[in-house]
């Protein structure tokens, strides 16, 4: 399977794609990628057998899909903590790096990092770490742009994008930091948070993939 291919399969399950439907849109945002380009993928996707297609409603892993994308978060996830926790990364910056080494890096090296490691259960951008041969079972929750204005969050995980963490980064925005909801523009405008040391505008593409626990 081509990297290009993987990184499809990974987005949709950080998206949810286990669980429910995932539309292009989400995908565009998330990959950074042109709506056709999303479009041609998911067409060889469904006919690989990796990803089931709903009309008017988007896309779901099957269960070998579901299978690859678990084994290649693993990876990713692992190198991204040891580049952190060892090689003084910040959050924003192991992306491409873990993006790399993942589509290089055996069962046994996998399972030599993890027990390195101590078995982390958490990526830096609060994704869980499935165990070996384990599917990825993330919490199901919804995104900031699913909340409404008065509602207060905490940001319990984003997707490992970099364009969008260092979005984040710029913004001061952290996982476990705790907001309320005080403007969403219309039109899918910007979603305005506010807390005790700084409010800030949140574009609402990157508020689709920012996913955050109703406190």
């Amino acid at each position: 399977m081509t990297p290009n291919r993987e990184d499809y399969l990974k987005l949709i399950l950080e998206l949810g794609g286990d669980q429910q439907k995932i539309n292009n849109k989400q995908i565009v945002a998330g990959l950074s990628v042109s709506a056709a380009s999303v479009s041609e993928m998911l067409t060889k996707l469904v006919k690989e057998g990796l990803v089931a297609h709903t009309a008017y409603q988007g896309v779901q892993l099957t269960e070998a899909g579901l299978v690859s994308a678990s084994n290649l978060l693993r990876k990713h996830r692992l190198w991204e903590v040891f580049l952190v926790e060892h090689l003084n990364y910040s959050w924003n910056e192991v992306h491409d790096d873990a993006e790399v080494l993942e589509h290089v890096t055996s069962e046994k090296l996998a399972q030599n990092l993890a027990d390195y490691l101590g078995d982390p259960k958490q990526c830096p951008h609060g994704g869980v770490i499935p165990g070996a041969k384990e599917k990825v079972q993330e919490v199901k929750r919804m995104t900031l742009a699913d909340y409404q204005v008065g509602d207060r969050i905490r940001i319990a995980r984003v997707l490992d994008e970099k364009e969008l963490l260092d979005y984040l980064v710029s913004l001061g925005i952290g996982i476990g930091d705790c907001y309320t909801i005080t403007d969403c523009a219309a039109y899918e405008g910007p979603i305005t948070i506010e807390n005790e040391t700084q409010s800030c505008s949140v574009s609402h593409k990157a508020a689709m993939t920012i996913f955050v626990d109703q406190i």
